[in-house]
């Protein structure tokens, strides 16, 4: 990753190399926070951070979830994000702000440990490649299934339960793959490490259902919404294991790899092998809503204001 200067922590900016916490912060133990991932993109109108407010929203929801008090409004780690990118000097970078149980309580109980919040700002290019967004990536269905509803949270993007995708991750990967999917505790489809998914069948776009295990992805709300103003039926439903090898396109979305086609699934190729035209279509779209080049989305873009200090 590439570094940057400042990182805000508890309302200050402070140097990238001070941004230090103790060995027994609570969060490093116990998986004990949550947290987001944004993109800001260099736009006609200036730096604009994609759909920063419901960004801000869900993080908020999951740290109420997980029975985290956030000492910061909306609007004031809005305010934060902005200063900290104008601070840097940086046109485009990805947004990571964290919400997490700091140091001074140790043990499974963690509500007299304080809460702690940082944003931190890096260019950073897409997660599974560039290549990847051109050309699509090989997926293997992971051994590991995703969390289920009933032993932790799916819907909070939350810290400790990332192991989940790690270790479905690391698999693919030692097996040769770029990306793992995920089923849930029922066997169906549930999302990859890191992002949704969908696939074409019968000409409409199919995606699992919140019910499945899945983050309600900010990405996967923006790509519904395309889709369907581009005239295509979406469909939210359990979907078979085998209903991806059989479909004629199947693609990825999320903050950090944009919108990836999938090239291949199993050693099973997906339709021709090569990224479909609906797929390319939709990931068009998408990329243009992201740059602020498709007026239709302009309300997902936040403008980074430059600081009046700065102005000066």
């Amino acid at each position: 990753m590439e570094q940057a200067d400042l990182i805000w922590h508890n309302g200050e900016l402070i140097d990238w190399e001070d941004a230090k916490i103790h060995v027994l912060t609570h969060g490093l133990h116990y998986g004990t926070g949550v947290f987001e991932g944004e993109r800001a993109y260099d736009t006609q109108l200036g730096t604009a951070i994609f759909r920063h407010r419901d960004h801000l929203e869900r993080l908020l929801k999951s740290a109420e979830l997980y029975y985290m008090p956030v000492p910061y409004s909306l609007d004031e780690l809005r305010r934060a994000t902005h200063e900290l990118i104008a601070a840097n000097g940086l046109r485009e970078c990805y947004v990571r702000p964290i919400v997490y149980r700091g140091y001074g309580q140790m043990g499974l109980y963690p509500l007299d440990a304080p809460v702690d919040v940082a944003i931190a700002v890096w260019s950073w290019g897409a997660y599974l490649g560039e290549e990847s967004k051109l050309h699509g990536v090989r997926a293997k269905i992971s051994s590991w299934r995703r969390i289920p509803h009933d032993a932790l949270i799916p819907h909070a993007k939350a810290c400790g339960q990332y192991l989940n995708s790690v270790l479905a991750k690391i698999e693919a990967s030692k097996a040769g793959y770029e990306e793992a999917i995920l089923l849930d505790a029922q066997g169906f489809v549930s999302e990859g490490t890191g992002e949704n998914i969908y696939a074409l069948r019968d000409g409409a776009i199919v995606t699992p259902p919140q019910t499945a295990g899945i983050l309600d992805g900010i990405s996967r709300r923006s790509v519904i919404q395309i889709a369907r103003d581009l005239g295509y039926e979406v469909v939210e439903r359990d979907l078979a294991r085998a209903e991806l090898y059989l479909a004629d396109e199947v693609f990825l979305s999320g903050t950090a790899a944009e919108l990836v086609p999938v090239r291949e699934i199993d050693d099973h190729p997906i339709g021709g092998g090569q990224p479909g035209p609906v797929t390319k279509e939709i990931q068009r779209v998408f990329d243009d809503a992201l740059h602020g080049r498709d007026p239709r989305y302009g309300e997902w873009l936040d403008v980074v204001a430059v600081r009046s200090s700065q102005a000066a």
